[in-house]
């Protein structure tokens, strides 16, 4: 990713109502990947210069998708050497270095004051030649380009936070808990620090102990395992379905026993699992349902929200996730006031009233997160549609080729992966990273493989087994271009 940085003159010749080179070269310069900025502390001086009568509004420059304002910070005068021949072009270059990526300045001057190493500076030409030589890397996530699309609105968060200091309990946390319950359609939620702590929290409020029993799939994050095993309850798995990859229900009621206490539904890959056939059977022996929602946070099973469709709904919010915090952090969900206030009171620390206390987990999701992800929130919905649009251009361009995800019909899928399934996965990873095209494999081991106390690997799992030995997940995230996504979809099709 190239930053440029727009100086004064640029600006000025951008926003000239002659026509002119500059506003040529800008146009080209808008069909890369590169993303312009326009110094905050460069403000007073372009507004003494911007008649009407010769240019336009700065308002008409910001307009361009790619044009962000570069907040100055007040530290960086500190470092401007006090000899410097233009401290204004100076504070410039301190500025830009905190981007992410490559940056440089976009000027026309014969001579610039940056001090700051990294920060080079160059006509059009240069902008140019600096283009050249970035290297088109393809990222599996692509965090830096989410964080340098919303810089100006997650800066402004982070300063209301500072501003008020309420680094815990803050009045974002109850706000970002309000504007999810709403957008999930559940009575509560619980945010907390992680989306473990959310499935620990569940399993606790409801009242699992050692030497239960909670089914749940071996296909999944071990995470799930970890919850179960550290209150010194045993995971009983129930092999999955072959189209959303999530426990089979037909296969539930063989493994219910009197231990059982409750069922863990990890929803995969964007897409839920049949919550109707499991919460039927599971009111039939009276067992709780606990729906893990990370990876289909947004979706849709019946026109109901995941996170909304068990008794408790539990969701992490890591960097990774569509829904992403700047860190960690987790929610869990109910329609339940008995369960909320129970996991409310579990999330910190028990604590009840004086001399009055249950054993709990110090748990709550800072202030600062709460307030990322009130952002991220707003833009959430316009960025499953891009990933829709996205994961549809894979699925029409790979049909006939590999195995595409198959969305069940009364299902929406978020895409939170995107994944295929491929013989003799494990060569055709390598030879896509040889080629520059990064994979992931969501889990190329069932859980009761994994871990050896849970004496379980003589057990058959024939699905998950298969499964694990054939799924890849191929680069999906809102910043993928068409012309990267056709990339890998060639080379993967020249590979199969």
């Amino acid at each position: 990713m190239l930053n440029i940085i727009l100086d004064n003159d640029i600006v000025l010749e951008l926003l000239s109502k002659s026509k002119n080179d500059t506003q040529h070269s800008f146009v080209r310069l808008q069909k890369s990947p590169a993303r312009f900025w326009l110094p905050c502390c460069s403000l007073s001086s372009l507004e003494t210069e911007l008649d009407a009568a010769s240019y336009h509004p700065l308002s008409t420059l910001l307009l361009k998708d790619k044009v962000q304002w570069l907040s100055s910070l007040a530290a960086h005068c500190h470092h401007i050497p006090p000899n410097c021949r233009n401290k204004t072009q100076a504070l410039m270059s301190l500025d830009a270095a905190t981007l992410q990526g490559t940056t440089i300045i976009w000027t026309n001057q014969d001579q610039f004051s940056s001090v700051h190493t990294d920060i080079e500076w160059g006509d059009h030409e240069f902008v140019y030649s600096m283009l050249a030589q970035e290297e088109d890397e393809i990222s599996f996530f692509d965090s830096e380009s989410q964080q340098l699309s919303q810089r100006t609105t997650l800066e402004k968060q982070f300063f209301n936070v500072l501003k008020h200091g309420k680094f815990i309990a803050g009045a974002e946390v109850e706000r970002l808990e309000n504007e999810l319950a709403l957008y999930v359609g559940t009575k509560h939620c619980i945010s907390l620090a992680s989306v473990g702590d959310a499935l620990l929290i569940a399993l606790m409020a409801v009242n699992i102990k050692a030497g239960d029993e909670v089914i749940t799939s071996p296909f999944n994050s071990t995470t799930t395992v970890k919850m179960i095993t550290l209150l010194g309850a045993k995971p009983v798995f129930v092999d999955i379905e072959p189209t959303t990859y999530t426990i089979n229900p037909l296969l539930l009621k063989s493994a219910i026993g009197w231990k059982t206490k409750a069922i863990i539904v990890t929803n995969l890959f964007g897409q839920c699992a049949d919550f109707y056939a499991i919460n039927q059977i599971a009111n039939q022996y009276d067992l709780p349902v606990i729906e893990e929602a990370t990876q289909s946070f947004g979706a849709t099973y019946h026109l109901l929200k995941s996170g909304s469709l068990s008794a408790i709904g539990c969701a992490g919010f890591s960097a990774s996730q569509p829904l992403a915090a700047l860190g960690e952090g987790g929610a869990a969900f109910t329609d339940d006031d008995q369960l909320a206030e129970q996991m409310r009171q579990l999330r910190g620390d028990g604590e009840r009233q004086q001399n009055d206390s249950m054993m709990g987990i110090d748990s709550r999701l800072d202030t600062l997160q709460a307030s990322l992800l009130i952002a991220q929130l707003n833009r959430f919905p316009n960025s499953l549609e891009k990933r829709r649009q996205i994961a549809d251009n894979y699925n029409r361009l790979l049909e006939g080729s590999v195995k595409t995800p198959n969305i069940v019909s009364h299902n929406t899928s978020v895409y939170a992966q995107y994944t295929i399934e491929v013989s003799h996965r494990d060569q055709l990873q390598q030879q896509l990273q040889q080629r520059g095209i990064p994979t992931a494999v969501y889990y190329p081991q069932p859980l009761h493989l994994q871990y050896n106390f849970l004496n379980q690997a003589q057990k058959k799992f024939s699905v998950a087994e298969t499964v694990a030995q054939r799924v890849l997940s191929l680069p999906i995230h809102p910043y993928l271009t068409t012309e990267t996504q056709s990339l890998i979809i060639n080379t993967l099709k020249s590979l199969l």
